[in-house]
């Protein structure tokens, strides 16, 4: 593993919790902003490790792209985390840890997938959400390990 795939794998594990964190904001879709944010700042930093130019537009469509085409079922259930929230009392008890296992993972997930473009010379051009599907799932899958163990810790 090259040093530079160390460095952004650390960085994809930190913003990984940052992304949970962010996900257990009480405010219903602020959340998701919040989330989002943390995430482009994520491919921010990826883009800075690996020498690239940043471009927040299209880190969104490509995010955009990879959650909307890959994880529906995940995607409606971190929305149906955060519009749970909404309910006074217990709705931040019952949509917080949703909404925390969602975003780590999303965000583990679309850090290993452009970690992989980004090593394989790709950049966000030529990025294709399409063409890393199974990619995508398989690092969701293990990001939800990770965030799992963590929110029953």
């Amino acid at each position: 593993m090259s040093e530079k795939q160390e460095q952004a794998l650390r960085t994809v594990h930190n913003y990984m919790w940052w992304s949970g964190a962010a996900g257990l904001v009480p405010v219903p879709f602020v959340d998701l902003a919040a989330v989002s944010g943390v995430q482009l700042k994520m491919l921010a930093d990826l883009s800075r490790i690996y020498g690239l130019d940043f471009s927040a537009s299209r880190g969104k469509a490509a995010v955009g792209a990879l959650l909307g085409s890959v994880v529906p079922h995940s995607l409606s259930f971190g929305t149906f985390g955060s519009l749970i929230k909404a309910i006074p009392g217990v709705g931040t008890l019952a949509g917080g840890p949703a909404m925390v296992m969602f975003s780590a993972a999303t965000c583990w997930a679309v850090g290993n997938v452009f970690i992989q473009h980004f090593e394989s010379g790709g950049t966000f051009l030529d990025f294709n959400p399409d063409a890393v599907r199974e990619h995508f799932r398989t690092h969701y899958d293990d990001g939800r390990l990770k965030a799992g163990e963590k929110v029953k810790a």
